[in-house]
């Protein structure tokens, strides 16, 4: 078998072996590094790879796919989204592992593989039949291709879930958030989605006008864009020292000391006299408040005011936690109830205030805004500037300057 070079197929063939290059190094560094999300981010490589394989080597003038091994699985196909789902939860959460609950994910995958592998097997003559008097005619072939896009939607719309619980996860137990955002994967979703609708978008058209083998070809192109951006921007990904253990099932968790509230209560006044049953909503969320709220949101301004943790760029909830010898999970409660924020903008509202004084004291003129950023807490310039005018309104420099005029 020749392979032909052209116009149509060598940017294919350069970015099928683009996807494959990069999915062995992701396997490699996976493996040596044990961590899951390389691995599964190697095998979404290797899904997008297949997806334009069968248009690669037919414009190279091998048709193998049609001839030989018409109606096998060519492709990942229903598994594809599957692995982007899970890529992401393992990115989130470094101690996720596969368990059996989760085989029933690949269920229609399975199906869709023993379909077309039990055809397959009964030889070329059965399966140009078979095609002729059954899959076309009963529009089988129309129900996978429905089939696939359903499924492509809910594990997005799972996977855009899961990205939301995530970010509010992390906003309510660490006070830097931006190395572990995973930006990254946001503008993943966005890319898969984007070239699958362009997708949609050039079957339909294709529908429409009976285009041809040779006219039909834009949307593998745009395949071939999404594993260069893929492959180059998953594998640069820096990975973060601290081991994430995001879990977005929702666990009750039982303290002896104090019943939990919900993560977005306001404070409300503690009701301490015995009555009957609460008539209002006012008096029914005073019943949830721990009884000793007051006493340990006073201890923990009181240990804030005087001994700064804030000051510790990778402070986090459990970290506060530990020196006040208390729960994470009632920290977490007194902070968002007795303060109305979350985590993150609890620490980080001290450090804007940190940063506002150390910025009128003559012993610091020495030091940039990101020196002073820096010295208060903040880890870097964006957040710093992100923060200060989420907490004051105004840029740093327009502060300094409304100083200035003050002096």
């Amino acid at each position: 078998m020749t392979f032909y070079f052209s116009a149509y197929s060598t940017p294919l063939l350069f970015g099928f072996v683009q996807g494959w290059v990069y999915a062995i190094l992701l396997w490699i560094r996976g493996r040596r590094e044990e961590r899951l999300s390389d691995i599964l981010l190697g095998w979404v490589l290797v899904g997008c790879s297949l997806n334009i394989w069968e248009y690669m080597l037919g414009f190279g003038g091998i048709e193998v796919l049609w001839r030989e091994l018409e109606f096998f699985p060519r492709t990942l196909g229903y598994l594809f989204p599957v692995l982007c789902y899970f890529y992401l939860k393992s990115q989130v959460n470094a101690e996720f592992r596969f368990s059996r609950r989760d085989l029933w994910h690949a269920v229609p995958f399975l199906v869709f593989v023993v379909y077309h592998v039990s055809v397959f097997a009964m030889g070329p003559a059965f399966v140009s039949e078979w095609e002729k008097t059954v899959h076309y005619p009963y529009h089988l072939d129309t129900a996978e291709f429905v089939i696939g896009i359903g499924i492509d939607i809910l594990y997005l719309y799972w996977a855009l879930q899961l990205y939301r619980q995530y970010h509010s996860w992390i906003r309510n137990q660490f006070s830097e958030i931006d190395t572990i955002s995973f930006r990254w994967f946001r503008n993943f979703m966005i890319a898969m989605a984007v070239t699958s609708l362009f997708n949609l978008v050039m079957t339909l058209i294709s529908l429409a006008f009976n285009l041809n083998f040779w006219q039909d070809w834009w949307d593998e192109l745009a395949g071939v864009a999404l594993i260069y951006y893929v492959s180059i921007e998953g594998y640069a990904q820096v990975q973060v020292a601290r081991r994430l253990r995001f879990h977005n099932e929702t666990v009750p968790v039982q303290t002896p000391d104090a019943v939990l509230l919900p993560a977005n209560a306001m404070p409300v006044a503690v009701s301490t006299t015995d009555s009957a049953a609460p008539d209002t909503d006012e008096d029914r969320n005073a019943t949830l408040l721990p009884p000793d709220l007051s006493d340990r949101l006073t201890k923990l301004l009181d240990y804030m005011a005087a001994e700064k943790p804030y000051l510790d760029p990778d402070l986090s909830l459990a970290d506060l936690a530990r020196r006040l010898h208390t729960n994470p999970v009632i920290l977490s409660q007194v902070i968002n109830t007795g303060t109305g924020k979350n985590f993150n903008d609890f620490i980080n509202e001290y450090r804007v205030d940190e940063f506002k004084r150390q910025v009128r004291d003559p012993a610091t003129t020495h030091l940039s805004f990101l020196g002073l950023a820096l010295n208060c807490g903040f880890n870097s310039k964006a957040t710093f500037n992100r923060a200060f005018r989420k907490f004051t309104g105004t840029s740093p420099g327009e502060f300094l300057n409304e100083l200035k005029k003050v002096a």
